[in-house]
């Protein structure tokens, strides 16, 4: 279902829950993700939120059962990609989380998230999330 310009407008760059994200040298934060998660490729961003998806209980749980979370990750800005799929500067929207144990990483299935700087917690339907394409 298409969406308005000032729902995508509100996800985009309204106000959501500040979430600290990592401050220090971000290459200590790309060793750390590969001691957890090894030979995994990893994304560094910067300008983040996490998504919590918001929508019909059915999608909802229908994600759960297959052991997906509901959330995702939005970034403004790539800084690195590991396998160079995403261009850095450019943004980039994840699949659904498989684990967000550590406050500074998001793992999906095929990647891991390195959430650099301050971000934000924002809830969004499904529809806006997946409105938002490169």
């Amino acid at each position: 279902m298409p969406i308005s310009i000032e729902d995508a407008f509100r996800f985009l760059y309204g106000e959501g829950e500040k979430v600290s994200g990592w401050s220090s040298d971000p290459e200590e934060l790309v060793s750390l993700a590969q001691q957890m998660f090894p030979g995994k490729p990893y994304c560094l961003v910067k300008r983040w939120a996490v998504a919590e998806m918001s929508g019909p209980e059915k999608e909802l749980a229908a994600l759960a059962s297959e052991g997906l979370l509901t959330t995702l990750v939005f970034a403004h800005q790539v800084v690195r990609d590991s396998r160079n799929r995403f261009s850095p500067g450019y943004w980039v929207r994840s699949n659904f989380g498989i684990s967000h144990n550590h406050p500074c990483i998001f793992e999906t299935r095929s990647t891991v998230y390195l959430l650099l700087g301050d971000g934000c917690r924002k809830r969004a339907t499904l529809d806006t999330i997946f409105s938002l394409r490169p």
